[in-house]
Parts: C-alpha cells; sequence; structure tokens
C-alpha cells in the first residue's frame, strides 16, 4: 500500500514542477544569485532595512510594469511610458497647487491624464489600425511637447501634496511602505483581473491569435482599448508615487522606466509577442531589475551600460521566445 501511494506521488510532484514556468524559476533564481553577489560588495545588501528599500523603490516600477503587462500580452508595446510617468506627476502637482480642492483632485487628475493618453493609444491600435509601436511613440512625442510647452521648457515648480507624499513615503502599517502596500493591490487585482475575469481572458486569447479571439465572439478592439487605457493609468500613477518620493515632479522622469518596465515584464517569462505570463513573473522580473540596478550602481556602471545590459536582456529573451512561438 505505501509503495503505490510513493508511486503516486511521484507523477504528482512531477506534476507540480512542469507546473512552474522555467522563465518564473530562472527570475527567482538570478535574484538569489544577485543577493549573493551584492553581500560579497556590502554587508549591509542583506539587511532586513536595505532589502525593504529596494522593495520600496522597486513598487514604483512595479505599478509601471503591470500596465506594460497587459500590453504586451496582448502582443503589442506601449513606448509612451516615459512621458505618461512625467505627465501623471506634473499633472497631479499642478493640480495640488489649486487650493483645497485641487489637493483633493491631484492624484485622481494625474491618473486620468495617464488614462487619457492610453485611451487614445487604444483607439489608434485596435480602431485605426495603426502599429502600437508607432502611435504610443506619436503620443508620446505630443505628451512631451505638451508638458514642455506648460513648463517652458524649465523645471516644474509644483510640489507634491501630503497625500502623494503619504502614499509614496509613509507607512500606514508599521515596518511596510505604503508604496509596497500600493504596489500590492495594484498587483493582487491584476491577478484577480486577468485569471477570473473575462476581460482577462480575453487578453490572453487575444494575444495568442487575435483573428480567433475575434472569430470566438470577442470584441477585441474594446479589449485592446482598455488595455492601452489601463496602461496610461498604471504609467500615470507610478508618475505621481515617484513625484510624491520626491517631492515633485521633473522634466524627463519617466525617461529610466520604459527599458525597465519592458525587462521586468519580458524577464518574468511574459511572451513579447503576446498570449502567455504570469503576474507572478512579472512580480520576480521587477525585483530582479531593481537588484541588478542596485549592484550595478554599487559596481559604478555608467547609465550608458545600464541601457547596453536591458537592451542585450530583451534582445535575447525575444530571439528566444519568438521561436517558441515559431
Amino acid at each position: 500500500m505505501s509503495d503505490a501511494t510513493a508511486s503516486r506521488s511521484v507523477p504528482r510532484g512531477l506534476a507540480m514542477l512542469r507546473r512552474i514556468d522555467p522563465a518564473v524559476a530562472a527570475s527567482f533564481g538570478c535574484i538569489l544569485l544577485l543577493l549573493l553577489v551584492g553581500s560579497l560588495y556590502s554587508r549591509s545588501f542583506l539587511s532586513p532595512d536595505y532589502l525593504l528599500q529596494q522593495l520600496k523603490v522597486a513598487s514604483f516600477l512595479g505599478v509601471i510594469a503591470t500596465g506594460m503587462m497587459l500590453v504586451i500580452l496582448l502582443g503589442q508595446i506601449d513606448l509612451s511610458v516615459p512621458w505618461v510617468v512625467t505627465t501623471g506627476a506634473m499633472m497631479a502637482c499642478a493640480a495640488a497647487a489649486h487650493g483645497t480642492s485641487g489637493i483633493i483632485l491631484a492624484i485622481p487628475c494625474g491618473i486620468l491624464c495617464g488614462a487619457a493618453i492610453g485611451l487614445v493609444n487604444g483607439i489608434g491600435v485596435a480602431y485605426l489600425r495603426i502599429p502600437s509601436m508607432i502611435i504610443t511613440l506619436a503620443t508620446n512625442a505630443v505628451a512631451q511637447g505638451l508638458m514642455v510647452a506648460y513648463t517652458g521648457g524649465f523645471s516644474p515648480q509644483d510640489s507634491a501634496s501630503k497625500a502623494m507624499r503619504y502614499l509614496a513615503t509613509g507607512n500606514i502599517v508599521s515596518g511596510l511602505p505604503n508604496a509596497v502596500l500600493v504596489w500590492a493591490i495594484i498587483g493582487g487585482a491584476a491577478i484577480w483581473l486577468l485569471s477570473r475575469t473575462t476581460f482577462g481572458r480575453a487578453v490572453y486569447a487575444i494575444g495568442n491569435r487575435e483573428r480567433a479571439a475575434y472569430l470566438s465572439g470577442i470584441d477585441t478592439r474594446r479589449v485592446t482599448m482598455l488595455a492601452f487605457a489601463l496602461s496610461g493609468a498604471l504609467s500615470a500613477f507610478g508618475g505621481v508615487l515617484l513625484a510624491g518620493y520626491a517631492s515633485k515632479a521633473a522634466q524627463s522622469m519617466g525617461d529610466a522606466y520604459l527599458l525597465p518596465s519592458i525587462a521586468a515584464v519580458v524577464l518574468g517569462g511574459t511572451h513579447i509577442l503576446g498570449g502567455r505570463g504570469s503576474y507572478l513573473g512579472t512580480i520576480a522580473g521587477v525585483v530582479l531589475i531593481t537588484l541588478l540596478q542596485s549592484i550595478l550602481s554599487v559596481m559604478q556602471i555608467s547609465e550608458a551600460g545600464r541601457q547596453l545590459i536591458y537592451g542585450a536582456v530583451i534582445i535575447l529573451m525575444l530571439l528566444i521566445y519568438g521561436r517558441q512561438k515559431a
């Protein structure tokens, strides 16, 4: 009897191992490796305070990468992230400068500005059939022009509201930064959206084969439009959090988040061509990228070197996943 039970447990164990995405497992393995390497450079690298600080920094990228993941699952790309992040931050700070009502509406204003840009992207991709790379680059340029015109090309003078600063730097729960809590809430919502709703199943279906999804009755254009709108809103919210963290917005503050957000999603196992990926993998990718940035800073690698590393990672994963899809 015991032999029979053991024989049944072995296949179950193998089945559980087969369910683990190799890319996700590799990402978590790389996280452990980076922690080990970092500890060799600095003894404080593994201290709870330092790791919590890194998790706090990762939360800003995590919010932005959540929106990027939705778009990549569709088999699309959102290159408007840099100035959507900046627009959300600048408009939230600008609203906060207009009295009590402005302070109350500052955060929603920033998020809505990002959602509006994302909606334009979605309409362009879904209804006008413009390639996502082209339309998102165009809206990024438009947003940049509008923000430069608004500031006159100078550094923004408006400061973040107390609510924005508290959301990014405060602690509702003792020992847990609010930014991490915000990312946890958004991550939980993303997991529920992708795994428990019709919208989530439609996103995966469109990423696998849009024509087949359309023939099965899915409103592919509406789903695509909503996904881009969510991506814009989350990017802008990431900008709001960054403005709260720095106490004010800054020109081009979103430039540093385009490649890392894409790399985090791809490193986490989401196919760059769409149709496959899990949010757990995106979490691993975000933490991995954040730790990689930290170690590169400790090693005094230049910004150009970091961009080369991110680009090489994306190209490598694109080649791997492209062959898998073929």
